[in-house]
C-alpha cells in the first residue's frame, strides 16, 4: 500500500514540478511538458517491460501482447487489470479504465477534465514504450469523457 502511495504522489509531484518550472521560467507551453512526461514514461516502460518480460515465452502476436500488457503489466503498475480491451482486427486497441488510478483523486466533475492530459501523458508514454520493446511501433493517445475513467 505505502509503494502505490509513493508511485501516485511521485506521479503528482512530476506533473506540478515540469509544469510550475515551466510557467516560471516564462514557457508556458503545456505541449512542452506533455512532451517531456511522455519521454519519461517511455523510459520506464522500456526498462519495466524489458524486467517483466525476462522470463516469458514469445508472444504468438499483437494481440498477445496487448493482452499481456492490459493483464499483467497494468496489474504491476497500476493494481489492478484494464477494464476493457477493444480492437479492430486492424491494428488499433482502445484500452478502457474505468477507475485510473492516476485521476482517481481528480474531482468526478467536469470542472478538471482540461487538466487530465498532463495526467495522463506518462501513461501514455509508458505503454508506448513498452510497446517499443517488444517490436511494435505504437501511437498511443488518451482520451477522458467523465472522470476517473480514460480510454
Amino acid at each position: 500500500m505505502a509503494d502505490e502511495s509513493l508511485f501516485l504522489l511521485l506521479h503528482s509531484e512530476m506533473v506540478a514540478g515540469l509544469h510550475r518550472g515551466a510557467e516560471q521560467g516564462g514557457d508556458g507551453e503545456n505541449g512542452r511538458c506533455i512532451t517531456k512526461l511522455e519521454t519519461m514514461g517511455f523510459r520506464v516502460g522500456q526498462g519495466l517491460i524489458e524486467r517483466f518480460t525476462k522470463d516469458t515465452a514469445r508472444f504468438k502476436d499483437e494481440l498477445d501482447i496487448m493482452k499481456f500488457i492490459c493483464k499483467d503489466f497494468w496489474t504491476t503498475v497500476f493494481k489492478k487489470q484494464i477494464d476493457n480491451l477493444r480492437t479492430n482486427h486492424q491494428g488499433i486497441y482502445v484500452l478502457q479504465d474505468n477507475k485510473f488510478r492516476l485521476l482517481i483523486q481528480m474531482s468526478a466533475g467536469k470542472q478538471y477534465l482540461e487538466h487530465a492530459p498532463k495526467y495522463l501523458a506518462f501513461t501514455c508514454g509508458l505503454i508506448r514504450g513498452a510497446l517499443s520493446n517488444l517490436g511494435i511501433k505504437s501511437i498511443v493517445t488518451a482520451e477522458v469523457s467523465a472522470m476517473p475513467a480514460c480510454e
